[in-house]
C-alpha cells in the first residue's frame, strides 16, 4: 500500500527467451529506484528448462528457462497451452495481478493475453488483465493465435518500448497498430531493457499515475 493509501500495481513479470525471472529483476534494476518504488513487481521463471544455448550465457548466470518452443518463421509453436496454463497459476499464485510486463518472449506473451483472455482462450480463473508494459516486443504469426489476440485491437492501458536498432523493432510497430492509444517510448538502444532518460521518466511515472487509478484499494 503506498503513502496515499492506494495499492500500488502489481506486475507479473515475464521474462525473454532463455533468461529468468532473476534475470529479468537485475535488468530492470537499470531503472530509477524512485520508479520501481512506485510497483510490485513479481518475477518468476517460465515453466520450461532452456532446450539450447541462451544469449545471455556469459553475461548472466543460468539457470535459462523458455515460456514456449516455436518454429524459424515463428508461426507454429509448442507447449503454448501449458504455458498459458503455468501464467494462470502464477497469476492465482501471487495475485492479485494487475498488470503484466514482460521483455522479450515475455513481451510477445504479455500483449496477447489481454485479448485472449477476453475471448476466454486464456486467463479464465483470474480478473482481467489491466494494463501491460511491454519491452522489446512482437505479435505472434500463427493465425490461430493472431485472430483471438489482436482482434478487437488491445484496448487495456499499454506502455511500450521501441529501441531503434532493435531487431524486432518492425514488429513492435506493427504491435503498436493492435494497440487503442498506445503510450510509446522510444530509445537509441537495441534488444534491451533500456535506462530511462529524463524524458521517458516523466511518461513512466505519468503512466504509472494513470494505471494507479485502475487498482482497486
Amino acid at each position: 500500500m503506498g503513502s496515499d493509501g492506494v495499492r500500488k500495481p502489481r506486475f507479473l513479470c515475464l521474462h525473454g527467451f532463455r533468461t529468468s525471472g532473476e534475470i529479468l529483476k537485475t535488468q530492470l534494476h537499470k531503472w530509477p529506484q524512485s520508479v520501481l518504488d512506485n510497483l510490485d513487481l513479481v518475477f518468476v521463471d517460465a515453466p520450461f528448462p532452456c532446450e539450447g544455448k541462451s544469449d545471455v550465457e556469459g553475461i548472466f548466470d543460468p539457470p535459462y528457462y523458455e515460456w514456449f518452443q516455436f518454429n524459424k518463421e515463428f508461426t507454429e509453436y509448442t507447449n503454448f497451452d501449458e504455458c498459458l496454463k503455468y501464467i494462470e497459476d502464477c497469476m492465482i499464485k501471487h495475485g492479485p495481478i494487475d498488470g503484466l510486463l514482460g521483455f522479450s518472449q515475455g513481451a510477445i506473451l504479455s500483449a496477447a493475453l489481454p485479448g485472449l483472455q477476453e475471448k476466454g482462450v486464456a486467463l479464465t480463473k483470474v480478473p482481467k488483465v489491466k494494463f501491460i508494459v511491454i519491452i522489446g516486443g512482437a505479435k505472434f504469426r500463427s493465425p490461430l493465435v493472431v485472430d483471438k489476440a489482436y482482434s478487437p485491437p488491445i484496448s487495456c492501458p499499454s506502455l511500450h518500448f521501441l529501441g531503434e536498432i532493435d531487431f524486432l523493432k518492425k514488429y513492435g510497430m506493427e504491435l503498436l497498430e493492435s494497440c487503442v492509444e498506445p503510450v510509446v517510448i522510444h530509445h537509441p538502444k537495441g534488444h534491451t531493457i533500456p535506462r530511462l532518460d529524463d524524458k521517458s521518466m516523466t511518461t513512466v511515472m505519468d503512466f504509472i499515475e494513470r494505471i494507479k487509478k485502475e487498482v482497486s484499494i
